[in-house]
C-alpha cells in the first residue's frame, strides 16, 4: 500500500494518475480525452516543480493509493465514466490536505475536469 503522506508523494501520484490516463485515452480512440490528461500531468509537474520550495514538511495522514487505483482494463463508456471518478474523487479527497493554494488549486481544477 502506497501512502500519500507528503506534498510529493500526492503530486507524484496525480502525475502519474493522468498519465495512466492519457495513454489509456490514447489507446481507445479518445484523442480529446487523452489530450485533455496529458494538459492537466503537465500542468501538475509544472505546480510540483513550482511549489517545492513553498511547501511545509508537515506529514499528511489519511490517504493510500490503494483507495484511488484505477481499472483501466475496460472500453466501454461506463469504464471510462467510472475511471473519470476515480480520479475526481483522488483530487477532491487530496486537495484539501495540500497546504500550498496554487497545488491546492491546481489539484481542484483536475478534479473538476473529470467531473465535467
Amino acid at each position: 500500500m502506497a501512502s500519500l503522506n507528503t506534498f510529493g508523494a500526492i503530486l507524484s501520484h496525480a502525475i502519474e494518475l493522468e498519465s495512466q490516463l492519457s495513454a489509456w485515452y490514447g489507446h481507445l480512440g479518445e484523442a480529446e480525452k487523452a489530450k485533455a490528461a496529458d494538459k492537466r500531468r503537465k500542468k501538475l509537474e509544472r505546480a510540483r516543480r513550482e511549489n517545492v520550495v513553498e511547501i511545509t514538511l508537515e506529514p499528511i495522514e489519511g490517504l493510500s493509493a490503494d483507495d484511488y487505483a484505477l481499472d483501466l482494463s475496460g472500453d466501454s463508456a461506463d469504464a471510462q465514466a467510472a475511471a473519470a471518478q476515480i480520479a475526481a474523487r483522488f483530487y477532491a479527497d487530496v486537495a484539501p490536505k495540500i497546504n500550498v493554494r496554487a497545488a491546492q488549486r491546481a489539484l481542484e481544477r483536475c478534479g473538476r475536469e473529470h467531473s465535467a
